[in-house]
């Protein structure tokens, strides 16, 4: 059925439209081109004598809530030239208006790639927001045009951020490469191996400045491939690595820290079926470390102790740093907040596990039965034994962060603890106070503080730490005093992540740069 509709709302530039007809809801177009004559694409030169004619169908944006397909009626030309291979080719379009071979205008090729990479939608989203605009498109022929089209030439960039990101947490890492000053990643590479990086970074000898994470191996790439650039350790990274040289020195206190708080011996009578697990599995590791432990001091080479052992050199390591000595390892429960109200029920005579969850419930308690219930086996069978009640010790992670807040932000109860715990291990004290002093040096961007700090830290419980900071001085210099940081890089990192969420395991690295970096 021919169409009503004016040929000015299909204007296809070099073409002209000979018929329109509707039929069945798809608006068909036959059109043709202008042009007597066409290149060679062999040679180059122009012919203008006709071989033969075809049709092509292809697909074109639609109009009035209605899908357009074109009906181009093409030629084929003879090639006059004497010393050009083709006797016969097809004639060419304006890569603007039609590529060759494509079944799409070059118009809805572009509106097809924004919507793969565009508005971070990427296959299967991108495929239902066609069909709602009637693009005749599937979630498969998106990805293909993202990665076709590829990722656009970057500008040589002078300053940039390095840093490591998740293919799959503990397992496999990539590297993502930041422009700092665009604010936009330029390079995703397949690992994080220093000979990866270097190889790449030696093709951006412009480059002045490299922000980094403190880890070794992009330091070591950085001073191979670009040695006269300047290297500038991530602020954040230094906080966190300070954060956790205190947490490990707490770690390796944690004899001394029961023996602060009374809590030596543990009764098994008075623990719960979950904390009875915990402990049987304390004393398996006990048993682990006291055997690492004798090997060591034997002489034994750390290589030798893990072939015996069967363990990782990961543990044995950890094992003589002294990294693992909590019994409990506890975390936040769901029935902290809940705990005043619970001793004023138990004081008052409620003692039955179940009563006490359905009342908890009703004050806004979101927690299942088994976590009351324990609570309350424990409170009864402490009450029994009376003055040989169990005083547990706290993780070393929540003793590293009882002694770093404010007193003021401290119950009672966890003055009291800490109270215990620096006059029993006056040397964790020095060490939060030198991990303090670290964190305000930072803060403060005083670099003349740098220096007395690293004689104060070199002999304390965070000298691993300082040996770290001595190594890489330069570049902690540089974080102190420079403007760069890896902010922009960790944004980028997360940008990354959501784009590979999105595409349901399709995420390879061409496709996650044409994405990524063609988008930006």
């Amino acid at each position: 059925m021919r169409s009503g509709l004016p040929h000015s709302m299909f204007d296809v530039a070099g073409m002209a439209i000979k018929d329109i007809t509707d039929d069945d809801g798809m608006v068909r177009l036959t059109i043709s081109p202008v042009t007597a004559m066409s290149a060679c694409p062999g040679c180059g030169t122009w012919s203008g004598r006709i071989h033969s004619r075809y049709h092509r169908r292809l697909a074109d944006l639609p109009t009035t809530g209605r899908r357009v397909e074109l009906v181009l009626r093409a030629r084929r030309f003879f090639c006059d030239a004497v010393l050009c291979g083709r006797r016969v080719f097809t004639e060419r379009f304006d890569p603007k208006v039609l590529a060759p071979w494509a079944r799409r205008t070059a118009r809805l090729d572009q509106i097809i790639h924004h919507l793969g990479l565009g508005l971070a939608l990427g296959g299967r989203p991108a495929a239902a927001l066609a069909r709602r605009l009637m693009l005749p498109v599937s979630n498969d022929t998106l990805l293909r045009v993202v990665r076709r089209r590829g990722s656009p030439r970057i500008v040589p960039p002078t300053v940039i951020g390095v840093d490591d990101w998740a293919w799959r947490r503990n397992h496999r890492y990539g590297t993502l490469i930041c422009d700092l000053e665009r604010r936009r990643t330029i390079a995703l590479l397949p690992d994080r191996e220093p000979a990866t990086t270097q190889a790449w970074l030696e093709q951006q000898p412009q480059i002045r400045i490299v922000a980094r994470d403190r880890a070794s191996g992009y330091a070591l790439a950085v001073s191979k491939a670009l040695p006269a650039a300047t290297q500038v350790a991530d602020r954040w990274h230094l906080m966190e690595n300070a954060s956790r040289a205190f947490l490990d020195a707490v770690r390796k206190s944690m004899r001394q820290i029961r023996t602060a708080v009374g809590a030596t011996s543990i009764d098994p009578a008075l623990l719960t079926a979950a904390e009875r697990l915990q402990y049987e599995g304390y004393l398996r590791r006990e048993d682990t470390n006291n055997v690492v432990q004798r090997l060591a001091n034997e002489g034994i080479p750390i290589k030798e102790i893990v072939r015996r052992t069967g363990h990782s050199r990961g543990l044995v390591r950890k094992i003589l740093r002294g990294q693992g000595a909590d019994i409990f390892r506890t975390r936040e429960s769901s029935l902290d907040l809940h705990l005043p109200w619970l001793d004023q029920q138990w004081q008052a005579g409620h003692r039955n596990g179940t009563d006490l969850w359905r009342r908890l419930r009703e004050e806004g308690f979101q927690g299942s039965l088994r976590v009351v219930t324990e609570w309350a086996t424990r409170r009864r069978r402490a009450d029994q034994m009376g003055a040989e009640v169990l005083k547990r010790t706290p993780s070393a992670r929540i003793i590293a962060r009882l002694m770093t807040l404010g007193r003021d932000a401290l119950t009672k109860a966890e003055t009291v603890l800490v109270a215990a715990i620096e006059k029993g291990v006056p040397t964790l004290v020095d060490a939060r106070t030198i991990i303090a002093d670290f964190q305000g040096m930072i803060r403060r961007r005083s670099l003349a503080d740098l220096a007395p700090w690293l004689e104060r830290a070199s002999p304390s419980m965070v000298a691993s730490f300082a040996n770290g900071i001595v190594k890489d001085r330069a570049a902690v210099e540089e974080a102190i005093t420079s403007s760069w940081s890896n902010g922009q890089t960790e944004g980028q990192i997360t940008k990354l992540k959501l784009v590979k969420r999105q595409m349901y395991g399709r995420g390879k690295l061409d496709l996650l740069q044409a994405r990524v970096i063609g988008a930006g």
